[in-house]
Formats: C-alpha cells, sequence, structure tokens
C-alpha cells in the first residue's frame, strides 16, 4: 500500500516520494480553462494547499511529476514565471503585515534573481510581477490561505479590520498588473464580499459553489473506494468487518460535504487519519475547535435545532463581511455546516443548510452543550449513553430522571427564560444519544415537534414551556393532547415498530414534567 500523505501539501514532495494520490488534475485542468483570475473558498484541511501545488508544478512546466495523471497529454507544458504566497508562511503578528508582505515577496525576487528597490508593498508587488514578465513571460499569482491575515484576528476586530485595508490594496495591484499576468488563484476559507477585500478585481471569477466544481477538493464516493482499495480491505481483514458495512459507517461518520447540493465528498484529513488510525474518531474538528462561534450562537440565542435544515437565500453567500458577520455563513464558510439541497424559486436559489456528517454534528453539539451546561464533556456523554439504554428499554422513568438530572446541574446563572434556549438543550441531549432524530416534521395538519427513532421503538415528541410557577404535568398533558388532536402518529401508521406519543414540559423555575402513552392509529 502506498504511504498516506497525512500533512503532506507539497505535489512535488507528493509525487517524488510516492505517496497515495488521486488524481484530482481532470478537475483542476477544467478550472484553468473557466478564467484568468479564479477564487475558491474551501473549509480548513480541505486540500487547497495541495491544489495550490499542484496548479504552481503545472505552470512551472513539470511534467514529469504528471506522468500517468489524466492531465498529462491535455497540456503543452510551456513553464511561465510563478508567484506563490502562502499567509500561513507571512508574519503578520500586530502590525507586521506589511512588512511581512515585503519579505516574502523579496524572497520570490531572490529566487529569480531579481534586485528591486520600491520602498512600499505595493509597488514592490508590482514591480515583481512586472520585472518576471519582462525577462520570463507572463505570471502566475497564486495566494493560499488569503484571508488567514484577517480570520486570525476575528476576536480583536480592530486588528483585523487593519490587515483587511492592506489586503485590499494589496489584492488590487493584480487589477493593475493585468498586461503582465498569464492567470491567478487564490484560495481560503472564508469570502469576504468583493467591496470589503477584492475590490477592483471585476473579473474574478468564484468557483466556490459553481456546480461543475463540487468534486475540485475533497474525495468522492468513487475516489475512496477505487484509491483506497486495498486500505478499506486492510481494515476489513484486521478488525473483521464486512465491506458494505465499512463503507457504510466510513460514510456516515465523514461524507456529506456538498457546495451544490449534488457531489458530496470526503474531508481528505479526516479520511486519511481514518485510515492510519483503523478508528472512526473525530479528526478535523479536533484541529480547530470553534470557540468563537460557540460563544456567538451562545451570547446570540441561536436556536441549535434550526442548524440541521436551515433554508438561506443564496445572497447569505455575497454579504460576507467584518462588519456584518451572518453566524449562518460563518459555519458554511467554516465547514461546520454544507449544502443539503439547492432550490430554484422563481425570483433566486435557495439553498438548504445541514451538518455534513456524523464527526461534525457529534462534535459540535458537544462543544455546544458543554457550553449551554458548563458540564465536561465526558459527563455529557455518559448521560447520552444512558438515555439511549433508557429510552431502547423504554424506561421512561428513567429517561426522565437522567435528562432532568442533567438539565438540574446547569448553573443558574446560565438560565435563560425563553422556550427556545430549553428547546435546543433537550434538541443538544437527545442528538448526541446517536439516534435518529427528525425535528419540525411536516404532516398534512401540523408541525411536530421531534420524532425520534431507535431500533425497537418511535416516539412522537411534543414540547411544551411554561413560565414560573405553572404546572408541568398539566403541561405535558396538554402535549399529548395535541399530538393525538392533529393525528401525528398517522404519519407513520405503516413503520412496525411501536409507536409512543412523548409529551416533555419544563417551566421557566426548572419544573420538569412529562407524559407517555401508545399511540392509537383506530
Amino acid at each position: 500500500m502506498k504511504k498516506l500523505p497525512i500533512g503532506i501539501q507539497t505535489f512535488e514532495k507528493l509525487i517524488d516520494e510516492d505517496y497515495l494520490y488521486v488524481d484530482k488534475t481532470r478537475e483542476v485542468y477544467h478550472a484553468l480553462q473557466t478564467g484568468q483570475c479564479l477564487f475558491l473558498s474551501r473549509p480548513r484541511r480541505f486540500g487547497k494547499s495541495l491544489l495550490i501545488s499542484t496548479v504552481k508544478a503545472i505552470f512551472e512546466g513539470r511534467k514529469d511529476l504528471f506522468r500517468g495523471l489524466w492531465i498529462e497529454d491535455k497540456l503543452d507544458w510551456q513553464p511561465s514565471p510563478v508567484i506563490h504566497l502562502d499567509f500561513s508562511l507571512v508574519d503578520y503578528a500586530g502590525d507586521t503585515l506589511q512588512d511581512g508582505l515585503l519579505r516574502a515577496l523579496a524572497c520570490v525576487a531572490d529566487d529569480n534573481g531579481l534586485d528591486l528597490r520600491p520602498q512600499g508593498f505595493k509597488e514592490y508587488f508590482y514591480a515583481l510581477i512586472r520585472a518576471l514578465a519582462e525577462r520570463k513571460g507572463k505570471v502566475a499569482v497564486l495566494i493560499d490561505e488569503y484571508d488567514k491575515p484577517i480570520i486570525d484576528y476575528m476576536a480583536v476586530l480592530p486588528q483585523a479590520h487593519k490587515n483587511r485595508d492592506i489586503l485590499r490594496d494589496f489584492y488590487q495591484v493584480l487589477k493593475g498588473s493585468d498586461p503582465y499576468l498569464r492567470f491567478v488563484l487564490l484560495t481560503g476559507v472564508s469570502k469576504f464580499s468583493r467591496v470589503s477585500v477584492f475590490s477592483g478585481l471585476n473579473n474574478l471569477q468564484d468557483l466556490t459553489l459553481a456546480p461543475q466544481f463540487g468534486t475540485l477538493a475533497g474525495y468522492t464516493q468513487e475516489e475512496l473506494e477505487r484509491d483506497f482499495a486495498d486500505y478499506l480491505d486492510d481494515v476489513c481483514r484486521t478488525e473483521r468487518l464486512d465491506r458494505a458495512d465499512l463503507l457504510t459507517r466510513i460514510r456516515r461518520w465523514y461524507n456529506g460535504y456538498s457546495w451544490n447540493g449534488t457531489d458530496r465528498v470526503y474531508n481528505p484529513f479526516s479520511i486519511l487519519n481514518f485510515f492510519a488510525q483503523r478508528r472512526f474518531r473525530n479528526y478535523w474538528f479536533a484541529t480547530g475547535t470553534p470557540t468563537m462561534l460557540i460563544d456567538m450562537i451562545t451570547s446570540q440565542r441561536i436556536q441549535v435545532e434550526e442548524l440541521e435544515r436551515k433554508v438561506v437565500s443564496e445572497t447569505l453567500f455575497e454579504s460576507y463581511d467584518l462588519d456584518h458577520l451572518d453566524m449562518i455563513a460563518l459555519l458554511f464558510q467554516t465547514g461546520y455546516l454544507t449544502v443539503a439541497d439547492v432550490r430554484q424559486t422563481p425570483q433566486r436559489l435557495q439553498y438548504v443548510l445541514k451538518y455534513p456528517n456524523q464527526e461534525v454534528k457529534d462534535a459540535f453539539l458537544t462543544h455546544l452543550l458543554q457550553a449551554f451546561t458548563q458540564r465536561r464533556s465526558d459527563e455529557t456523554a455518559v448521560a447520552a449513553f444512558d438515555l439511549y439504554d433508557a429510552l431502547e428499554a423504554g424506561n421512561l422513568d428513567k429517561f426522565l430522571a437522567i435528562l432532568t438530572g442533567l438539565l438540574a446541574k446547569i448553573p443558574y446563572t446560565l438560565h435563560l427564560p425563553y422556550e427556545a434556549y430549553y428547546h435546543s438543550l433537550i434538541y443538544m441531549i437527545l442528538a448526541l444519544m446517536g439516534v435518529d432524530l427528525d425535528l419540525e416534521v411536516l404532516t398534512s395538519v401540523g408541525r411536530i415537534d421531534g420524532v425520534l427513532e431507535t431500533r425497537d421503538r418511535l416516539y412522537i415528541i411534543e414540547f411544551k414551556y411554561g413560565k414560573a410557577g405553572s404546572d408541568a404535568d398539566a403541561l405535558a398533558a396538554r402535549a399529548i393532547e395535541q399530538i393525538e388532536r392533529q393525528r401525528y402518529a398517522e404519519r407513520y401508521a405503516n413503520d412496525l415498530r411501536p409507536i409512543f406519543l412523548l409529551g416533555l414540559a419544563i417551566t421557566e423555575d426548572r419544573s420538569f414534567g412529562y407524559r407517555m402513552q401508545n399511540a392509537s392509529l383506530s
């Protein structure tokens, strides 16, 4: 089996040292034919740096590296000078971004035998592009993590604004350098509005949501089964697993990222680490816990359960700016939400967003619940397992005892007196049980709060919230009455599992109540 390229982001090293490479050159070729100035946004650990390195090798004319790959006989392989800037290597701590840019550009000049003397970073950038073009031909400019100096300071907005303004001036040089440019590619995590960062780059083509480039980064199911066939066989053999069952588990854990609602891809980092360790674990999420995002969700009273299937307009993706940060846009751009479906309405496109897979959903909800309850993640994990066992056994007394125990341990200062807060808490707890949980299920006569499925049972849940002093048991009884009156159970009449109606109630002063009974479908 070929070596797994964990942490390898240089195309030349990957090929020369015989690492496993999933051939993306067909997608790269079609991207190169799209236009002269391209932009691609993808979450972290999604192969953006390897993409930049691959394009660099193409423009350097390194045909020897592409032997046996799709693109080998598709190009004339005429070399061009390349300016490659990786902002993970640029020093921009404090007020050093301009100096860091000058040093990075000076390295490119030195590598090409140029002696340039302009003073400002804009002048140096322009002089470098022009000098390279006049000496060696039109230039390819490749910029990786274009937004890192901004997003690293999202919690320190004055510095983020300052870095944004510097980068806007820097990228404007590309507009004036057009006669000397052969190609431009910028990649990053975020997609800042053109007015904010890319002012003046009228020819910039954004591939982020373009349907034809949904698989430009990430592994498809076909690529996983073809290129990792030896690893799949090895895991099946050592872990004594059936191949179909293994693929189902891998898909549920790590597949699901999409930018067009049709093509689904795996995050390369998670897949590579899974095959290296042979364990279903949280790999991608563990490399970047979204503390700022979680703080924003808790402080802005975001209804967490709405993130399961959030419908947004395409304009959401065009308005990303430091001064108008939208939580849903942030979650999408950073990879915690992805495109489940794209709908064409008479007026505009609509995007349905959801969690991409079990790895992201479980880890994200675990950290959110930890923030909501101030309990350690291992405590909530154990409670989730116990809740599942109780529910599967039909032991509602034990189930409610564990649930109310979790809620009762939340510090009083963290409780918020509004219904959505408790909705979110109960949703997160139930979702972490590892069961199928559908929220806000539509029927012909109403909307069910939740439908929870275990292996042997199905629960139709209605939630009620009351003011301080309310009778929680009476509220739970009213919830059951609503389920029966609206005949919610009829939607599941063909399900062979026993169906139970579950009313859950909580009051502002933390009084809990529940009522459960068998569904009557007569």
